[in-house]
């Protein structure tokens, strides 16, 4: 059996994610990069997109907005990639009603945007782009084979 690595996905709400996986690709803020086994120590910030996990040939996509990736190794010797993320969906959870919502939410963010005494704008912008990764990361995948 091949070495695997052990992926922990978690937002402030919930445990999202945690299981072995053979490896994983995440959008950080130097770039996309993919975590094998082994690899070397890391901390670094996530930004917006998907964290997509293989395992058996099998894609576990998630959406996530902000938030950090640490990677470690245990006292076992195996790869530990924590994901403390803001905000984290996998996308079989993401439904139409969802992206309709996210959609309106978006405008109506915009909208309150225009008076700006009354907007709060680091609220506006989290909310704005968990929002749009959503619905841009719904998109990527409506048509792709994943594991739900």
């Amino acid at each position: 059996m091949a070495k695997q690595l052990k992926l922990k996905i978690v937002t402030p709400e919930r445990l999202v994610l945690e299981e072995m996986v053979d490896f994983v690709s995440l959008p950080t803020s130097e770039g996309e990069i993919t975590v094998l086994p082994d690899h070397i120590p890391l901390v670094v910030g996530l930004k917006s997109g998907d964290v997509v996990a293989t395992s058996g040939g099998e894609h576990i996509p998630m959406a996530v907005a902000g938030g950090f990736l640490e990677v470690k190794q245990n006292e076992e010797g195996t790869t530990e990639v924590a994901v403390l993320a803001d905000f984290a969906e996998h996308v079989s959870e993401i439904s139409d009603a969802k992206i309709e919502e996210a959609k309106r939410k978006s405008e109506e963010l915009k909208k309150k945007m225009e008076n700006k005494e009354l907007v709060d704008f680091e609220h506006f912008e989290a909310e704005l782009e968990r929002s749009l990764t959503r619905v841009k990361i719904a998109d990527k995948w409506r048509t792709r084979k994943y594991r739900k």
